[in-house]
């Protein structure tokens, strides 16, 4: 846990203004290019300030780490090295966005290898000191006990993303209380500001959530504080990361000069340079302007938006499934009371433009969209408010089975997309059971998670495996070290099994397997067993 910062009498002065102070309401959102972090403050929710390597104000921290000799360094830090000639990681998110990630999937940093969980603690550490010495939180402690902090993660994330995301916060010193899905959060922050636009007749908030590295979209129905989300998309490697590359690719073409011939310095420069280009674009802009090499380039604003309708055109097409069609094709807004658009990369002014062009007057974009999630995240953890949500899985999960004796696989679908991960009175999400004569001495379970199921029951998208699961139906091999080493057979009459599946508020899958005979259970979390 990392240290308070500060001198002695400084902490104790802190100490004592956090006496007479409220607990610790935060909301944080781990982005891909940022990380923002919103407080509740007697319903307001400002949003937390950190200082650069210069002293100024921000209200962000760049998602950014570099490694120097002294070892890793964060945020405006890791900027202010990577333009030393430190090397730099960005978009880290995006590594956890993979299918395949685990805690300990490996990220080449300059001439070191480090895990992702270790990278990713190591930046959350830094964010948690920069909280500690701001004076906006009084010498308030987000590792206290009595803190309420909640984080977010995409809605279509998997559950090694959310797994990871989890313990890292955790090892970072956080006292994390709850993690939401980003759009559902994002909800929050629509009705706190946009409640006069839901009435008994429009009750639906479509959230368009583009940030820096991925897509999320919601369709969230509003009853009074009740939020429940009835079905979520979602894109890993959609953002406005995508966005600055494009960009950059367009400059060097404009330059004549090929990506090969770039160090990786200058690439990170025109990368930096592209972004503050694309974020400083509004409606009305003509023309951008980039320096590469010393070279002022002029680039039409047209052919950037040209180049980059596809991938706008790519997250529409995501979110057209959680709008109901009518019989001409066109969109059935009926319920429908905003379109809301969060995310620092919904800023591009091209988003709003192809919204409107489709949905007509109902867009609506946050006065503070890269803020928006962190916002709503304050909301839900501010135990004062009266706000309330049911969440979904928002992807699939399910176990390959042996049939017909062996002769062939199947898809036992366990859980949908639909299937509800956190109700709004607090109550446990979806629970279901299997339960079977065992066959077999060991147990292979052999689970996997999709982006969803289909009418037919089958895996639908990229698969996601977890390592398999052994169990032990002898129970003469309950102590054993290596299961996967014993050979399988067949027992004949084995015990009854049962197994059980539930969704927590975070979107994880806890799996208990049981021998009714006596009781003997073994329980894991997406893979990882905890008893």
């Amino acid at each position: 846990m990392a240290a308070r910062s500060g001198s002695s009498s400084t902490q104790q002065s802190r100490k004592r203004r956090r006496a007479h102070s409220a607990p610790l309401d935060l909301g944080i959102d781990l982005g891909t290019t940022r990380t923002v972090v919103a407080r509740a403050d007697r319903g307001n929710y400002p949003v937390v300030g950190f200082t650069d390597t210069a002293g100024d104000l921000h209200e962000f921290f760049p998602s950014l780490t570099a490694l120097t000799a002294d070892g890793l360094v964060h945020g405006f830090a890791a900027r202010a090295a990577a333009r030393r000639g430190a090397p730099l990681l960005r978009s880290l998110k995006r590594v956890l966005s993979s299918p395949t990630v685990t805690a300990q999937t490996p990220v080449r940093l300059g001439a070191q290898t480090f895990s992702v969980l270790e990278l990713l603690t190591s930046f959350l550490t830094a964010v948690r000191e920069q909280l500690l010495s701001s004076e906006v939180l009084e010498g308030a402690d987000p590792g206290a006990e009595d803190a309420n902090i909640v984080v977010a993660v995409p809605a279509h994330a998997y559950g090694a993303q959310r797994l990871i995301t989890l313990d890292a916060f955790r090892a970072a010193g956080f006292h994390v209380t709850a993690m939401l899905n980003e759009p559902s959060a994002a909800g929050f922050e629509y009705t706190h500001r946009k409640s006069g636009t839901v009435s008994s007749r429009r009750t639906r908030v479509l959230v368009y959530d583009l940030g820096g590295g991925t897509f999320d979209t919601s369709l969230v129905d509003v009853r009074g504080q009740s939020h429940e989300v009835l079905a979520s998309r979602g894109a890993g490697d959609l953002g406005g990361d995508d966005l600055d590359l494009l960009l950059a690719q367009l400059s060097l073409t404009a330059a004549g000069v090929a990506e090969e011939e770039m160090a990786t310095a200058e690439l990170d420069d025109l990368l930096d340079l592209c972004r503050d280009a694309k974020e400083s674009m509004v409606p009305q802009t003509r023309r951008l302007l980039i320096t590469l090499r010393g070279k002022d380039l002029v680039l039409p604003a047209a052919d950037f938006y040209a180049a980059a309708t596809p991938l706008i055109q790519r997250s529409l097409d995501t979110m057209a499934p959680l709008i109901g069609r009518l019989d001409d094709g066109g969109p059935d807004l009926t319920d429908i009371a905003g379109i809301y658009l969060v995310g620092g990369a919904s800023a591009f002014p091209l988003v709003p433009r192809l919204l409107r062009e489709r949905f007509g007057r109902r867009v609506h974009r946050s006065p503070y969209p890269g803020a928006s999630t962190a916002i709503g995240l304050a909301i839900a953890a501010d135990r004062t408010a009266t706000v309330a949500l049911t969440d979904r899985l928002s992807r699939g999960f399910g176990v390959f089975r042996e049939a017909d004796g062996g002769a062939r696989t199947i898809f036992d679908a366990l859980l949908t997309e639909e299937s509800v991960q956190k109700r709004a009175d607090g109550a446990a999400g979806t629970i279901i059971t299997r339960r079977y004569p065992a066959v077999h001495n060991i147990g292979r379970y052999r689970f996997v998670e999709c982006a969803g199921v289909d009418a037919a029951g089958e895996p639908r998208g990229g698969l996601a495996p977890y390592q398999d699961v052994l169990f032990p139906f002898d129970r003469s091999l309950r102590d054993a070290e290596d299961l996967a080493s014993l050979p399988v057979h067949r027992l004949g009459n084995g015990p009854q099994i049962e197994e059980r599946y539930d969704i927590d508020g975070a979107g994880l899958i806890h799996v208990t397997l049981t021998d009714l005979s006596d009781g003997y259970k073994r329980t894991y979390v997406l893979g990882r067993r905890t008893a």
